[in-house]
């Protein structure tokens, strides 16, 4: 235990001093690897996108030191360091959505068939019987759910701490998960993931100065997307030893993201804009209007996260039927969807709530 938490310490103090240097870098005119407010972003001065970076050498370092960790974690690394050198790219010169997604899907392609890593069954879902995915249908299904999970954790990336706090919450039920299997090396890799990820949270939030200050950037959002997507798929689709999880339990685990994507993606396209086109009606920004602050914002969307992962591992636990918890996955995404439909509504039914209550504590 000793040598584990002296280990993760020294991980930690590894990220850290990774972010402290990296800021710099960034800042500097030649590189100029920063994120400036716009329209679509309101906070204040230029700030290093550099929290991607850091813990993608950090990750790198760990299996460096530790190789052979899991299987194909060679394979995994190459990949991690194109999707954050693409990411880099991006977060500088703002490539193209086709070209973002051309390599994410020839990265989903090299995962299918290097690492074996694809979906093969569905089990039970629809209450109708296990499913089997025919070859081609799981190649194709895996490459759509490896550009989505990407995507979701890139579009939710928002507000100060956001994405590390979903990142954390599902991580940290993918190390549970792996560890009641006693896949001691996938629930470590998790652990390892919450510890580089937890300096940039710090620095992200502003616990070393606002001048400090750093974002992650399209580096690590997809470095994470496309993280929790091989080991969700590895762990449902017995890449491993044995299914740690059922296919119904990753829409759990991933809930949040993959909700707010869908449905804002849905209201764009009914708009007739483009579903990758910037705005500001993410979950996010609704709780913001609805009068919350970003902690508080941060704070509730965390909190339903945790509660969303939390349903999905004790439906593993004990075994609730697959039908039902993909059918209930289906009733919490609509209510949300309804929700989000009927905002603006909401929100001046409880503005008109906040004037009214004002109103009686005048009078009295």
């Amino acid at each position: 235990m000793l040598a584990i938490i002296v280990d993760l310490t020294f991980i930690f103090l590894f990220a850290l001093a990774m972010l402290f240097s990296l800021r710099k870098v960034a800042r500097h005119p030649a590189i100029g690897l920063v994120d400036k407010p716009n329209e679509c972003k309101h906070h204040q001065g230029a700030v290093p996108l550099v929290g991607g970076i850091s813990i993608c050498l950090s990750v790198l370092y760990f299996l460096y030191n530790n190789q052979y960790f899991f299987p194909h974690s060679d394979l995994y690394s190459i990949s991690i360091v194109i999707l954050v050198g693409m990411g880099v790219l991006d977060d500088k010169f703002d490539i193209s959505v086709k070209l973002r997604m051309s390599v994410q899907a020839g990265l989903a392609v090299v995962m299918i068939n290097l690492a074996n890593i694809q979906l093969i069954e569905l089990g039970d879902m629809f209450g109708f019987g296990y499913i089997v995915l025919p070859n081609i249908a799981g190649k194709i299904i895996t490459v759509f759910a490896v550009i989505g999970a990407i995507n979701a954790f890139n579009m939710v990336d928002g507000i100060d701490g956001l994405l590390g706090g979903l990142a954390s919450v599902t991580f940290a039920a993918l190390g549970f998960l792996f560890m009641q299997h006693s896949l001691s090396n996938y629930a470590y890799l998790c652990t390892v993931f919450i510890v580089v990820i937890l300096p940039y949270i710090l620095f992200n939030l502003g616990f070393f100065g606002r001048t400090r200050k750093v974002f992650m950037g399209d580096a690590g959002s997809m470095l994470i997307g496309f993280t929790v997507i091989w080991l969700l798929i590895s762990g449902s689709q017995s890449n491993i030893q044995e299914n740690i999880l059922r296919p119904v339990t990753a829409l759990w685990l991933i809930a949040l993201p993959l909700m707010d994507m869908a449905s804002i993606m849905f209201r764009r396209v009914r708009r007739g804009d483009s579903p990758f086109k910037p705005d500001r009606e993410h979950l996010h920004h609704i709780c913001q209007r609805l009068g919350l602050n970003s902690t508080q914002t941060l704070l509730a969307i965390c909190s339903v996260s945790l509660l969303c992962a939390s349903i999905g591992v004790l439906g593993e636990v004990f075994n609730v039927p697959e039908a039902i918890m993909f059918y209930l996955f289906i009733t919490f995404f609509i209510i949300y969807s309804i929700l989000l439909s009927n905002i603006w509504k909401v929100v001046k039914r409880v503005r008109g709530m906040k004037r009214l209550s004002r109103m009686k504590r005048l009078h009295h």
